[in-house]
């Protein structure tokens, strides 16, 4: 491999981790064992998010065994937004593929990624068939999609995270748009380059403890819908939403109070006014957001800060 931290690789694949120490080496070599059949070249590049496990350790010891694997470590955890986005600029190769550590987006799709983009298609994504979840989350999430495709500028498609093969003309596209929360599978169908899906089932997580819980996907969802936001200015969206629970119970109060033969005038006078201070919320919410964008843009701020890359090339 003399030219492999030189030469501009046919296909950059950009893993995303963070505490994935049982999975880093798996992840690796199954991407290796898929691309090394049918692409000419390839790199890795994994963007490790501030992890507290041996996953820098891990890579590291890849890095020196491998040239074709690369390290970017953040000074912090910059969000499940910021730090891929950024490891997808940072590759070289003429199609990038991103896709998490954890095996949840599967490699058994990355020759089919490579065929159909090879065939002219800019983007192929890959579309998980069934998202397991709980009721809440399940009810949020689908009420999340139906909120962006009739009040978003551009329709996302459901149950695609991200996951697939973007034309090296996509991210640069992307990336002149210099978003400061980019939600990367919205701006991909922005872009406005022919998509193929392909369909799959999400197979269960390989090893250790995933990072998401109900509010990091609950954030990941506001940002989607909102564009962005920072710190206490998305406190209004969150007290909307909370807010609209009460509002639930208090319906469902008063349909019990009207079938057991109470009293349930007050039930619906109390969920009419909650009902009015989710709204109020929401919208308050919403111009922060739009506010936190504008001093964003202004700011010019990175993405993330790197404190460190393994095995990339010299810039001259």
């Amino acid at each position: 491999m003399p030219d492999a931290m030189s030469a501009i690789p046919e296909v950059s694949v950009v893993l995303a981790c963070r505490n994935e120490e049982d999975n880093a080496e798996a992840i690796a070599a199954a991407v290796i064992e898929k691309l090394e059949p049918i692409v000419e070249s390839f790199e890795l590049i994994f963007i490790d998010n501030e992890s507290q496990d041996r996953t820098v350790e891990i890579i590291r010891g890849m890095c020196a065994r491998d040239p074709r694997i690369r390290l970017i470590i953040n000074t912090r955890n910059f969000g499940q937004m910021r730090s891929p986005t950024y490891g997808i600029y940072q590759a070289s190769g003429r199609g990038v593929i991103s896709m998490c550590s954890d095996f949840q987006d599967t490699p058994d799709l990355l020759p089919e990624f490579v065929r159909r983009w090879r065939a002219g298609t800019d983007i192929v994504l890959g579309v998980r068939e069934t998202e397991k979840s709980g009721p809440v989350l399940g009810f949020m999430r689908g009420l999340s999609y139906r909120l962006q495709q009739k009040f978003g500028d551009y329709a996302i498609i459901p149950n695609a995270t991200g996951f697939g093969l973007y034309d090296r003309r996509v991210v640069e596209a992307i990336r002149r748009l210099n978003e400061p929360e980019p939600f990367f599978r919205g701006l991909l169908v922005e872009t406005g380059y022919s998509i193929e899906t392909i369909p799959f089932r999400r197979p269960p997580r390989a090893g250790g403890k995933s990072n998401n819980n109900f509010f990091t996907l609950l954030d990941f969802a506001l940002n989607g819908l909102a564009g962005s936001s920072k710190n206490l200015l998305r406190a209004p969206l969150y007290i909307a939403f909370f807010i609209s629970l009460a509002t639930i119970f208090s319906l469902f109060g008063a349909l019990v109070a009207l079938i057991v033969g109470r009293s349930w005038q007050l039930w619906l006078f109390a969920a009419v006014l909650e009902g009015q201070f989710a709204m109020l919320f929401l919208f308050l919410g919403l111009l922060g957001v739009q506010v936190a964008l504008v001093s964003e843009r202004t700011r010019n701020q990175p993405l993330v800060l790197e404190r460190e890359r393994i095995n990339f090339p010299q810039e001259s």
